[in-house]
């Protein structure tokens, strides 16, 4: 599949990627790509995130292709079930422990659990060893059971513009690889 013929969707996380982020880097170069925008960015509420996400892939236009980060991952795939289009395939950086107690903000638990059905589309899954807002083996579970295709990024906090990934040139090389195995669905 070529960027020309998806509907690339951006599903950025709790507090919204900044200006310097990858996933706005990515928005402002890939043609078809646009932010599923959120109300209310630092008080996320469960509901709203995920009809959010939905309603931007049930208005897209071509098959859908998520590009979600952190709770943008959680809000993505608990808002499968109201998708009425279809999607393509899913890349998912730094999915957070959303069933973890210990995680701050404590509202993001209410986006868990993960439901452990394997997913309807074709994925990837992304993740640090040193992530604070999952542990790696956590990451890895969640990807086994949804049938994702998990990618180690070794060290890489929560792969964010704070952790050094504004420019991510090797994300932009495995999405551009991903992007082009996709078929239509």
């Amino acid at each position: 599949m070529k960027v020309k013929e998806a509907d690339i969707l951006i599903v950025p996380g709790y507090t919204n990627s900044g200006p310097e982020h990858w996933q706005t880097r990515w928005q402002s170069k890939l043609s078809t790509a646009r932010r599923v925008e959120q109300t209310e960015w630092t008080k996320p509420v469960r509901e709203d995130w995920t009809a959010s996400v939905a309603n931007a892939v049930n208005e897209a236009e071509r098959p859908v292709v998520l590009v979600a980060h952190s709770l943008g991952v959680a809000a993505a795939v608990q808002a499968i079930p109201q998708f009425k289009k279809p999607v393509a395939g899913a890349f998912f950086v730094a999915p957070p422990d959303v069933s973890n107690p210990e995680i701050r903000p404590r509202h993001l638990m209410t986006f868990g659990p993960y439901s452990r059905d394997p997913l309807p589309f074709p994925s990837i899954v992304i993740a640090s060893r040193n992530d604070p807002f999952c542990a790696f083996d956590v990451a890895e579970d969640i990807a086994a059971a949804w049938g994702s295709l998990f990618i180690d990024a070794g060290e890489a906090g929560h792969l964010n513009q704070d952790a050094g990934f504004g420019p991510w040139p090797e994300g932009s090389m495995t999405f551009a690889k991903f992007l082009t195995e996709l078929k239509q669905p």
